[in-house]
């Protein structure tokens, strides 16, 4: 088949800024997963990325001995100051995995990391291995050390545990920890701003399980404190940061570029649409849609990743975009799709999922091999040959971070408000939820993201009419809706669902069959590096050209053209079965592989703008 050529930048409209519809998401432990494609990897998850985490959190780094020193109120801190982050990231992971790939030896490990974390708890609600081993007097002293940033993940963890399994211990630990912190701050207190932003996003969530109110006013505080000349620490003494590199250069509101450190400001993001799911008055929404227009339309790469400096971890200018340097970190595109779903809950809108999966299924996947015991902190669009995944890394947040992302797949693929039930990924799988007080169960069966066609069939549901929205992906320009075997006229809406609103009985079944064609892509003409180039992609997937593939092949001098004409070859038999891309008519035969699986094999070249005549 001949390729259809689309031009277009990057990545999608401007937002539509209407008006806030809060969506709540169906959370990871109603969703049961049985994909083909994600299985595979929730499995690679449970017996290879969480067993090397453990032994490295455990055994061949100090992160657990320092909560054990902590506890006993003697001994060394190991390693950074940040590690207490790490141990509640794959704590996270843990938790979420027992959902899908149950494991009592597993609990039982969650459960003893658990009992030395609270032993390590101070009796004032403190936790913090660092200054506790250090020097407690110097506690919340200087903004940049990252006790919140690991206060935010224990908390987070502990909200995924007892989800997951119901116990409250750890949960309790992290209510009497913020607790601990609202004592401290808050109005008519000491001024302070996050250094490392992700306590505002993780004290939303405790909110959730809890009901209390207290933990979301925190956050808005915390966010309201930025940008007000308040900062101290390093960060705001060293030259080479400053304010801005943390987003501390003006007020929320007043957020329109983004800036600085790209994981700070993924965090950043996502806790101000968190706050203003329930403090509407907080109004983010509009600094929120002005910076997401300029990261997604001048900022991001193809495969939803973004930070193209290595410098700072962050930005430099608008599109500058390299790809053998493009430093695109593991954790700032997982934190794309943590703020991309925090934004399609605020508001409905299905661009924001569609960026979300474009990040999830590329630049954050790619993070870690498909084995699952090899981890990519960057993320570079072309190599020579000398970039590959580790087995671990000194500062390991991209490890701990892709091991609590995997198995947490089941919170994005349904949302709920009213009657409204939102369908934003495509994965084989059961989901049973509430709408409107009343049980619904959906099985959702697809090969995606090979194949186009996904079936969704009603198992179980109240006799009251039901909005099904189903999200077209942007890159689809054709698609087909059936229900019980009857075709249906079905448009998308300004949105971009398609909705269903109907009586549904049980056994009712909706087929949406939406096209996939190979695109030849272009990037938009201010991204200088790839001026005279192509990427090629296919549904949700960004391909690219792998040595491994085309032994021999001068990749300097491959071309393509609007005569090049590429096919699909399914079911390959390599890479977990991949769908290829293979040329037809030129001299050599070329292969392309989906960029997410590139690096696992025999070492080699990569890339994925590729030269075009």
């Amino acid at each position: 088949m001949r390729a259809l050529v689309v031009i277009v930048a990057i990545a999608a409209s401007s937002p539509l800024l209407a008006q806030p519809t809060v969506c709540e998401p169906v959370g990871f432990a109603h969703i049961k997963i049985s994909d083909s494609f994600w299985a595979p990897r929730l499995k690679a998850h449970a017996n290879a990325t969480l067993p090397i985490c453990i032994e490295q959190t455990e055994i061949k780094t100090g992160r657990i001995r320092n909560f054990e020193k902590a506890a006993a109120g003697q001994g060394t801190h190991e390693g950074i100051y940040y590690d207490d982050s790490d141990v509640y990231k794959v704590l996270e992971g843990m938790a979420y995995s027992l959902v899908n790939n149950p494991n009592p030896e597993l609990e039982k490990k969650c459960d003893e990391w658990i009992d030395k974390i609270a032993a390590a708890q101070r009796p004032d609600g403190y936790l913090n291995t660092y200054y506790t081993l250090t020097g407690i007097d110097q506690r919340w002293t200087d903004m940049e050390k990252h006790e919140e940033y690991c206060a935010g993940h224990l908390i987070e963890a502990a909200v995924a545990y007892f989800h997951a399994t119901g116990k409250r211990k750890l949960l309790d630990v992290a209510i009497k920890l913020a607790d601990h912190m609202d004592r401290e701050f808050g109005p008519g207190k000491k001024h302070w701003v996050v250094g490392h932003q992700e306590p505002e996003l993780a004290l939303v969530k405790l909110y959730r399980v809890t009901g209390n109110t207290r933990y979301v006013d925190l956050a808005y505080w915390m966010l309201e404190e930025r940008g007000r000349g308040h900062g101290r620490g390093r960060i705001w003494t060293d030259p080479k940061f400053g304010a801005a590199y943390c987003q501390d250069d003006v007020p929320v509101r007043a957020l329109s570029d983004i800036t600085g450190h790209a994981v700070r400001a993924m965090y950043l993001y996502t806790g101000m649409a968190d706050v203003n799911m329930f403090r509407p008055e907080a109004n983010y929404l509009p600094a929120l849609t002005r910076v997401w227009d300029d990261v997604v339309n001048r900022n991001m790469y193809i495969t939803g990743g973004i930070g193209s400096s290595r410098s700072n971890e962050g930005f430099t200018v608008d599109y500058d975009l390299p790809n053998e340097t493009a430093y695109c970190e593991t954790c700032a595109s997982i934190g794309m799709v943590f703020w991309n779903h925090r934004m399609f809950l605020l508001t409905g809108e299905s661009q924001y999922m569609n960026v979300l999966e474009r990040s999830l299924y590329n630049a954050a996947l790619d993070g870690v091999s498909l084995s699952g015991d090899r981890f990519f902190y960057v993320n570079p669009l072309a190599s020579e040959g000398n970039h590959h995944r580790k087995e671990w890394y000194g500062t390991a947040c991209c490890p701990s971070n892709i091991s609590r992302l995997l198995p947490s797949l089941g919170d994005y693929l349904y949302a709920v408000e009213g009657n409204r039930v939102w369908v934003n990924l495509y994965v084989t799988s059961e989901g049973r939820f509430t709408v409107q007080g009343e049980e619904l169960l959906i099985e959702q069966q697809t090969n995606y993201p090979w194949s186009g066609d996904i079936q969704l069939t009603v198992k179980k549901v109240a006799p009251k009419p039901i909005e099904l929205q189903m999200r077209i992906p942007e890159w689809n320009k054709q698609f087909r809706v059936t229900i019980n075997g009857g075709n249906v006229k079905a448009t998308r809406n300004r949105f971009g669902y398609v909705s269903i609103l109907r009586e549904w009985k049980p056994g009712d079944r909706v087929e949406l069959k939406l096209d996939m064609p190979i695109e030849v892509v272009s990037a938009d003409p201010r991204v200088k590096a790839n001026e005279g180039k192509r990427a090629i992609q296919r549904g949700p997937l960004v391909y690219c050209l792998e040595e491994a593939d085309n032994p021999g092949l001068d990749f300097s001098s491959v071309r393509f053209s609007a005569r090049t004409v590429f096919e699909a070859i399914p079911n390959s038999g390599i890479l977990n079965n991949v769908t290829l891309i293979r040329t037809k008519n030129l001299p050599s035969q070329i292969t392309l592989i989906p960029y997410y699986a590139w690096d696992n094999r025999t070492a080699g070249k990569m890339k994925v703008w590729i030269d075009y005549r």
